[in-house]
């Protein structure tokens, strides 16, 4: 069983930055595709980013590309999400999800979902 907490959610003006963190414990966190999904107020959760097992490979939602970015450190346990030039439609509760097959993982259905953080952009 892994348990992912997430952290660095907060209250941002539009054009700052926030960088988003999810430790993981109770399993082999390098063995795990890991990703960032969002929920904004009344719309569904969608996919914003994901990783590879080593961090070789990453991948965007396209109105996120440019702007975030995924990283993780094995050595801790810790995937980021580095969000620069915030927008107010950035605004949603942000989940962390680790899945050891990377299609079920990026269609939203991951092995385990962490709890989520807020991201409030104001305009």
């Amino acid at each position: 069983q892994v348990q992912l907490v997430e952290s660095g959610g907060g209250l941002v003006q539009a054009g700052g930055s926030l960088r988003l963190s999810c430790a993981a414990s109770g399993g082999s966190f390098s063995s795990y595709y890991m990703a960032w999904f969002r929920q904004a107020p009344g719309k569904d959760r969608e996919f914003a980013a994901s990783i590879s097992f080593r961090g070789y490979s990453t991948y965007y939602k396209d109105s996120v590309k440019g702007r975030f970015t995924i990283s993780r450190d094995n050595a801790k346990n810790t995937v980021y999400l580095q969000m620069n030039s915030l927008k107010p439609e950035d605004t949603a509760v942000y989940y962390c999800a680790a899945g050891r097959d990377y299609i079920l993982l990026t269609s939203g259905y991951p092995d385990y979902w962490g709890q989520g953080t807020q991201v409030t952009v104001s305009s």
